[in-house]
């Protein structure tokens, strides 16, 4: 195993592989890991996200998988990188983590097998899969905005090389707590799977990044927490969850909501008022001034 971070070393982006507590570059200057300012590892051209894969996830949901795996897309202006602020903008209040791994790309990638697959993934990294719930009424499922707007999807801190992704942990915590407490082992598709299956019809180029889904207990965070995801030998990506610079705009497109599908999702599909769905949506309203209390 090997461990590179892409970091701004004297103002420049610069590849560099840790040795001990100090990161190297090529050129033979280094940097203490507690200084450097981390660039996400790996420049994608695209970023693609599976829906449902964890175990415990469809259970909360009270759902199946489906026969075969589903996607969605973030762009890249979304990606963003460890120890970097995650936006939650002003007039939003369903921010939720989703702390996720991520597969690195290493070489051009079509019309692969599973078993060939292992072959094109460069390593892999920690991600989180932030999703902006208060979207989700709008798009028409494609959740664009929802998973796609700026700063939500950090990942990093490093790209790991011959990492086994098989029975490792992965957990979220918040503020310290743990919140999510997972394990490979409950993936339904693994690594060579997720592969092969986007490789049949869309190609993959070298860095490009697909998160692998999440555990169960995503939940919405606000400004001034602190998120960190920790994967077994991948290490730890952390982010702090600040208010953006200005608010949604009212005066141009749909709003952000908080309708009783937000409200579920946000949740983690648990809530206790699915049986008032008939009576104006009186579960979203007590969750939304339990969390406006929170602030």
């Amino acid at each position: 195993m090997a461990e590179y971070r892409r970091i701004l070393l004297d103002g420049y982006p610069t590849l560099t592989e840790r040795n001990g507590e100090r990161l190297e570059a090529r050129d033979g200057r280094s940097v203490a890991i507690a200084d450097a300012v981390h660039l996400p590892p790996t420049q994608p051209s695209k970023i693609i996200c599976v829906h449902l894969n964890y175990e415990s996830r469809v259970k909360e949901f009270i759902t199946k998988l489906p026969p075969a795996p589903t996607y969605f897309h973030k762009p890249i202006t979304a990606l963003n990188s460890h120890g970097a602020d995650v936006v939650r903008p002003e007039r939003c209040q369903w921010l939720n983590y989703e702390g996720e791994i991520a597969i690195v790309i290493g070489r051009h990638c079509r019309n692969v097998s599973p078993a060939e697959a292992g072959d094109y993934i460069a390593g892999y990294t920690v991600a989180n899969d932030y999703g902006l719930h208060d979207f989700r009424d709008t798009d028409a499922g494609s959740m664009l905005r929802v998973k796609g707007s700026d700063t939500l999807c950090p990942v990093g801190p490093a790209l790991i090389t011959g990492w086994d992704f098989h029975g490792k942990s992965i957990r979220t915590y918040v503020n310290g707590a743990v919140t999510q407490d997972g394990n490979t082992d409950e993936m339904e598709w693994d690594m060579h799977y997720l592969v092969a299956d986007i490789a049949r019809n869309i190609t993959l180029e070298p860095g490009d990044l697909l998160l692998s889904g999440t555990p169960a207990n995503s939940r919405p965070v606000k400004p001034g927490d602190v998120v960190d995801v920790e994967v077994e030998g991948l290490g730890r990506l952390s982010n702090t969850i600040v208010t953006g610079p200005v608010p949604i705009r009212d005066d141009v497109g749909a709003q952000p909501t908080s309708s009783e599908e937000v409200v579920s999702t946000a949740m983690g599909g648990d809530w206790e008022f699915r049986g008032q769905r008939a009576a104006g949506g009186e579960g979203a309203k007590h969750y939304k001034s339990a969390l406006d209390d929170e602030d």
